[in-house]
């Protein structure tokens, strides 16, 4: 069915879909929309959810955290500081190994406040050992989201699913969504191993675990993570076959030839993409690619796309605080470092409060990409794009 919704629409149409047996959720910008929509097909008895009302974002993460050590599939949605209010327990939920699914609309961490979109939030969590993948339309959000529970679930580890706020969260769209009875299908039951409601084999969860076992402990999640990502590329597979979208880790746009091109995540995929169609109509080698997976990193798949490229920038919606650039440029310096084949490599610091990044200005970094290409240097390797003054 094709039908007209905007990202947060989109979301709560999945989870209704998906009818988790626990939602527990704290309104916030802009995510508000995801949970106040799914509360009413609560309301309407349109899935059977039991819906907790918490009085945060820490309470409801908690919420989830117990409903899901008791076996139930559970989802909830935040953006920006309620995600960094839920900070302390996401750690907890990964630790537990419990498969949780965050709809996250992605905003700016004050302060100052500030309610529009960066990756400041989602990349604040980015050890905190959950899943993580950044969407760049509402189609995608739609998709991705049911997928994720799956993935999750496969995995035992919890995974959030991001998208830029307003720019995808309340842009109206054009969505093909799933048959209803086709996703219980594909998602199956979830079975989990262990129940704090079995009283007959009962378990602990959360004990002190001091210098004899933590580390054991901890290396059993880091292993898990380590074996993410063939779980979700076999989930993407099935999904492509069952419904007729295909998904990648990472994705390349127009890359076969591309002697340069930008690196990005989420809603600035597709405004580069116009931006490459355009400098291609001109002749130009240009090429783009999206971290579409970024927790778990996709070292082999990045490395792939990134090294057989002359020159790379690489635009991240966040900084690191650190002197070293954006998270992204990072991620790439660090799987780059024993490669034979290494791009010049810019990095581009912009949309920082929700700043609007558009096609030319895009058009205007492959220009500084092409001249770093014919001098064969970068005079600044990090660039705050769009600030007054620079």
């Amino acid at each position: 069915m094709i039908v007209a919704r905007t990202g947060n629409e989109a979301m709560a149409e999945a989870m209704r879909q998906i009818n988790p047996d626990v939602v527990a959720a704290y309104p916030i910008t802009p995510a508000t929309e995801v949970v106040q929509l799914f509360s009413t097909f609560v309301h309407d008895g349109a899935v059977s959810t039991q819906f907790v009302p918490a009085e945060s974002e820490h309470s409801a993460i908690s919420a989830c955290v117990g409903a899901s050590s008791a076996g139930a599939r559970v989802m909830t949605s935040t953006a920006s500081q309620g995600l960094a209010l839920m900070h302390e327990i996401l750690f907890i939920a990964a630790g537990l190994r419990l498969p949780i699914v965050i709809c996250l609309v992605n905003r700016s961490l004050s302060s100052p406040i500030n309610i529009h979109c960066d990756h400041s939030d989602s990349l604040a969590s980015r050890d905190a050992g959950w899943i993580q993948i950044f969407t760049e339309n509402t189609q995608e959000a739609y998709d991705t989201t049911l997928m994720a529970v799956k993935i999750a679930e496969k995995a035992l580890l919890p995974a959030m699913v991001t998208t830029d706020g307003f720019i995808i969260s309340h842009g109206m769209e054009r969505v093909e969504l799933v048959d209803d009875a086709e996703v219980p299908k594909f998602l199956g039951e979830r079975k989990a191993k262990t129940s704090l409601l079995d009283v007959d084999n009962p378990i602990t969860l959360g004990a002190l675990d001091l210098q004899d076992y933590f580390f054991e402990h901890k290396r059993s999640e880091i292993d898990a993570m380590n074996h993410v990502l063939p779980i979700i590329e076999e989930v993407q597979k099935e999904f492509g076959k069952k419904f007729g979208r295909n998904y990648n880790t990472v994705d390349e746009y127009k890359m076969d030839d591309a002697e340069v091109a930008i690196l990005a995540m989420g809603s600035t995929g597709g405004t580069g993409k116009v931006a490459v169609d355009r400098l291609r109509e001109q002749g130009k080698k240009v090429g783009l690619i999206r971290c579409r997976v970024y927790r778990p990193f996709p070292k082999a798949a990045m490395l792939e796309a990134v090294s057989k490229l002359k020159v790379l920038g690489i635009m991240d919606r966040a900084d690191t605080m650190s002197t070293l650039g954006g998270h992204l440029y990072n991620e790439c310096r660090s799987i780059l470092y024993d490669s034979e084949q290494r791009p010049i490599m810019k990095n581009y610091i912009y949309g920082l409060g929700g700043r609007d990044i558009s096609i030319e200005e895009i058009e205007d970094i492959y220009a500084d990409l092409f001249n770093i290409q014919n001098s064969g240097k970068v005079d600044k390797e990090i660039a705050y794009h769009g600030v007054r003054g620079e």
